[in-house]
């Protein structure tokens, strides 16, 4: 065997083992006491579905070792967590699997390139492939942030609709953030994924207005921004909750129909590349080729 192939088999070895290492820690972590323990009260594994204050918790040994698994505030994650985060990936395993496929892409592109094109020319276009492979994730995941921050901004008007209907039907702003995340849960899973961590937070003890900033932190959505600064300008002021939220989702409904229209406004000028590079070039070979055909045979007839 080459050296090239005892190296890439030992990267394989190398792999399979720590992969092999990575699905044991999880399963062994699945079944621990106190995720089992989460799971038979109704939580999950990162959201505790609870109403008792950490004060409380801390009086219960295994209450204390079950808040390591409330969503932790902005500021308390790294640069990676909050972009997973943001993409919707709140499990704190999230940021080492990510790092993995990141690392591990372009080794398996360079492998590949190495045995398919050989050891003369595998190297150099293997780092090529590697570098592409390790830009590959983060496009992904700043496409899946993208998505999301669109989804939560969407589906904002319609969260703020339900919840002047339950403030005006006598619920709290809690009880009335718990309804409403419960409600979207089909038409808008992020934002009421969202809205379980809000309420998750303001249950386990944190003040409501530092809650609703870690909201907007979170999702980094502008319409986000403009509700909590609303909230809390009402809750210091002491205004009416429900004119603040019904002004705010007037304005919220306004800027999705105008995002719609610009988008609409915008097919016009997108069109414009398909057909020049698809269509425009088959139209041209159907009424032009023929002509061609006959004037290249009328010339070469008179030659």
């Amino acid at each position: 065997m080459t050296p090239q192939m005892l190296l890439a088999f030992g990267v394989l070895i190398v792999s399979v083992a720590v992969a092999a290492g990575y699905v044991t820690l999880e399963v062994l972590a699945r079944r621990a006491p106190a995720r089992q323990r989460l799971h038979d009260t109704g939580g999950s594994g990162s959201v505790l579905e609870t109403s008792l204050p950490l004060a409380d918790s801390a009086l219960d040994p295994r209450l204390a070792r079950a808040t390591r698994y409330l969503p932790r505030s902005p500021k308390e994650m790294g640069r990676l967590r909050k972009r997973m985060a943001r993409a919707g990936y709140h499990d704190p395993m999230a940021p080492a699997i990510y790092s993995a496929v990141e690392l591990g892409i372009p080794v398996v592109f360079f492998l590949i390139s190495l045995f398919v094109l050989g050891p003369t020319r595998g190297p150099f276009f293997g780092a090529l492939i590697a570098l592409i492979g390790y830009m590959l994730p983060g496009f992904w995941l700043s496409r899946e942030v993208t998505k999301r921050k669109k989804a939560i901004a969407n589906g904002l008007p319609d969260a703020l609709d339900l919840l002047i209907v339950c403030v005006e039907a006598g619920l709290g702003l809690d009880q009335a953030i718990v309804k409403a995340s419960e409600e979207l849960a089909v038409s808008h899973p992020a934002l009421a994924e969202e809205l379980g961590i809000l309420t998750t937070e303001v249950r386990a003890g944190k003040p409501r207005m530092e809650a609703f900033k870690n909201f907007a932190d979170r999702t980094k959505v502008d319409e986000v921004r403009q509700l909590v600064s609303m909230l809390v300008q009402t809750d210091r002021f002491g205004t009416s909750v429900a004119q603040a939220l019904r002004t705010q989702a007037e304005v919220s409904r306004t800027k999705r129909r105008q995002n719609a229209e610009e988008r609409a406004a915008k097919i016009g000028v997108k069109l414009v590349f398909p057909l020049v590079f698809f269509l425009f070039p088959a139209m041209y070979v159907v009424t032009l080729g023929p002509a061609i055909i006959k004037f290249a045979r009328f010339f070469a007839g008179m030659q």
